[in-house]
């Protein structure tokens, strides 16, 4: 038994090795080629910098201080304005999935308002709440909003009837059938509305910094290319990926993964 499980372990590394090889080689050959299209001066350097320039830029920016301190303020309003919106979501996907009345209404806007571009929202926003913290704030909260609702909604309307008939011959009624059988069944869709959310609220909040002048990552995006540093944008570019990513892998890919190794669909 100990010589099948040391063997299983063995197997483990070796295939995450094999996956972190292939994953540098490919980047090594990508960075490669970029500095081949560097070299053959298609574009001037100030428009298409080389992989050394950029990395000069991002660590002058990590040692001064200035991207970090502007990821902590740009993460504020994603945390503040992911907040709203997953309370609001969370109300508004049980009403919408569990009355036909409110669906037949409200649930109609919400898909039409879910196909709007966030960036959309920008002009109403300044001419509401002019050049403020709310005005960014705003355009977060409905860049995430309907992902969420839609996905709780089609959480628990897609709860298979099995599962609910089987509950009440059992006896479970009121709360504890949504806390038992429901919610559990939807958790699925409500983590995909969840991750999808929390991705439009992060690409509102990028456009949303571009209203006024604050230390943010969208500004010293803005700030970039006001000044042609095309080193300095694309610097920012890699903080917003290597953000988003952390994130992602933080949160909400363990909870799928915790989720798919419960109902045992973990490979």
């Amino acid at each position: 038994m100990a010589e099948v499980s040391s063997s299983v372990v063995r197997s483990a590394r070796s295939s995450a090795l094999g996956i972190w090889t292939r994953r540098l080689a490919f980047y090594a050959a990508l960075l490669l080629l970029w500095q081949v299209i560097v070299n053959l001066n298609i574009w001037p350097s100030y428009a298409l910098p080389g992989p050394l320039d950029v990395f000069n830029s991002l660590a002058n920016g990590i040692a001064s201080g200035q991207f970090m301190q502007a990821a902590l303020v740009s993460l504020q309003r994603l945390a503040l304005g992911y907040a709203i919106s997953l309370v609001l979501g969370t109300v508004l996907g049980i009403l919408v999935g569990r009355f036909s009345v409110v669906e037949e209404t409200v649930g109609s806007l919400i898909l039409g308002l879910q196909a709007l571009p966030s960036v959309c929202w920008l002009p109403l926003a300044v001419l509401w709440f002019g050049l403020t913290e709310q005005a960014i704030i705003f355009v977060v909260v409905m860049g995430a909003l309907f992902s969420i609702t839609l996905g709780i909604e089609s959480g628990i309307k897609n709860t298979p009837p099995i599962y609910l008939k089987a509950a009440r011959t059992l006896g479970t009624r009121g709360q504890a059938l949504y806390s038992q059988v429901i919610l559990p069944a939807a958790l699925p869709s409500i983590i995909s509305g969840l991750k999808q959310g929390w991705t439009f609220a992060w690409r509102s909040l990028m456009a949303a910094e571009l209203l006024y002048f604050t230390l943010s990552l969208g500004n010293l995006l803005n700030n970039g290319r006001d000044l042609n540093d095309a080193s300095q944008v694309i610097a920012v570019m890699l903080v917003i990926i290597a953000i988003g990513v952390a994130i992602d892998t933080l949160i909400f890919s363990t909870l799928e993964r915790t989720l798919r190794e419960r109902w045992g669909l973990q490979r």
